[in-house]
């Protein structure tokens, strides 16, 4: 079956998504939700647990850049062509709290043949907790089936 020509852009973003998250077992352990999903951007949500407080209790901030790379991941996949994260980069600008749910949304910036850049903002509320700046690269592969003409 060619998904191309059965699934908009958006069906297809949500249907790569819903095959990425079967396999996401990091992003499930931390108790990370799907908000929103559409081709070149994910929206992910997160309660800060007691376990991810750190010794100035507040969260960890490897807690904060686990949520921004997943909403990272799920935004650079969205167009169904495996990607990977070749490098990233996060700015802490305030703590996220106990208890804050914090949403980070991703949003593709450009893509060009095997590369792309994304930038991912997370909040607690109105306050932006962190920004982050992702560089992914596509790896061989799909999410879902294609035509043998679409994978060349």
């Amino acid at each position: 079956m060619n998904v191309k020509a059965t699934l908009s852009p958006e069906d297809m973003a949500r249907a790569c998504a819903d095959a990425m998250w079967k396999e996401d077992d990091a992003s499930k352990g931390v108790g990370m939700e799907i908000v929103e999903i559409k081709p070149g951007l994910a929206v992910m949500a997160m309660t800060v647990q007691p376990h991810m407080v750190n010794g100035q209790r507040i969260c960890h901030g490897g807690y904060i850049f686990t949520l921004a790379d997943s909403a990272f991941a799920f935004a650079c996949n969205s167009h169904n062509h495996r990607a990977v994260a070749a490098q990233g980069n996060i700015t802490f600008i305030r703590p996220g709290k106990l208890g804050d749910r914090l949403v980070a949304t991703a949003r593709e910036v450009t893509r060009n043949g095997r590369s792309g850049i994304y930038d991912v903002r997370v909040t607690a509320g109105d306050a932006v907790i962190a920004e982050f700046r992702g560089h992914s690269r596509v790896i061989p592969g799909t999410w879902l089936p294609v035509a043998e003409t679409d994978n060349k």
